[in-house]
């Protein structure tokens, strides 16, 4: 099913982007490039904070965020209370971060991982489905700390 994805990434990410617009709407989805448009240097929280944004307004169903890392940017993207975005490197952890997190956005690392690995991770994230049952009460947690119980 096609979905609206947002992508933003800092200059180290910008070529895998690029990479990532195409193979996201050669497979029918709509794609809001959130910039940069350059290799100058930018700040990767300006782009995290604008992807967030896209996410929990509704504009984008889903986001997917690049930097270097992908460190850097995941923890902007987080910063938003509707946003839960999962940093990874490869298929399982993409997987379980929609099915157990129900993460709305994927980050991954421009330095750390190949285009081809990227692709197949975001795959595999959008291809899963949020588990609810057990996850419902943690994935609550995550937007509402407040929720949280002094464990046991």
């Amino acid at each position: 099913m096609a979905e609206r994805i947002a992508i933003a990434s800092d200059h180290a990410a910008i070529e895998m982007k690029a990479a990532l617009v195409a193979h996201l709407q050669d497979l029918g989805h709509e794609v809001f490039d959130l910039g940069p448009g350059g290799i100058e240097s930018v700040d990767y929280p300006d782009y995290g904070y604008k992807l967030a944004d896209a996410v929990a307004s509704g504009d984008a169903d889903r986001g997917i965020a690049l930097c270097g890392s992908g460190i850097g940017i995941s923890i902007a993207v987080n910063r938003h209370p509707d946003c839960r975005c999962a940093l990874v490197s490869e298929p399982l952890s993409a997987r379980l971060a929609r099915e157990h997190n129900d993460a709305n956005v994927l980050a991954m690392g421009a330095r750390l991982i190949g285009i081809e690995m990227a692709k197949t991770c975001i795959d595999v994230f959008l291809a899963a489905s949020y588990g609810e049952g057990r996850h419902q009460r943690r994935v609550e947690k995550l937007s509402n700390p407040h929720f949280a119980k002094e464990p046991a």
